[in-house]
């Protein structure tokens, strides 16, 4: 997988875990100067990390790889395993304690896309922090 970034990207092996996935995420936001000022935001693509890593891990029983990449408009959180099948939304009763991870990305993210790709599926949510730089803004 070939991913460009005009800002930065990270990767993450997913078998450290969800949780150390979750505060390498955090690490990894620090040094954008927007999140200083959107902790909301922040919150909300670690709410993410955690909900993408824990599909792979329960649904694809595979490795997986997480990648954030900032391009200076979107902060992409990208969770890439080796399971073809893409995730689908459910409808969870109430008192079920699994089936929300998409939902809960969907309401989180500005964009979600998932695409299958000849070995696996790539799960990426976007998200445009409103006091993040742009390119020919002032």
């Amino acid at each position: 997988m070939v991913i460009k970034a005009m800002g930065w990207a990270h990767s993450f092996p997913a078998s450290g875990g969800v949780r150390a996935g979750r505060h390498w995420a955090r690490r990894q936001l620090e040094s954008l100067p927007w999140t200083a000022d959107e902790p909301e935001t922040v919150d909300a693509v670690v709410l993410t990390v955690s909900e993408l890593l824990t599909n792979a891990h329960v649904h694809a029983c595979s490795d997986a790889r997480l990648i954030l990449t900032w391009d200076g408009d979107c902060l992409h959180v990208n969770v890439h395993d080796e399971d073809p099948t893409l995730p689908s939304q459910r409808d969870p009763q109430p008192g079920e304690t699994s089936g929300r991870g998409v939902g809960i990305v969907r309401m989180l993210a500005d964009e979600l896309q998932m695409k299958c790709q000849r070995h696996g599926k790539t799960v990426s949510a976007c998200f445009r922090p409103a006091g993040a730089d742009r390119p020919g803004e002032d």
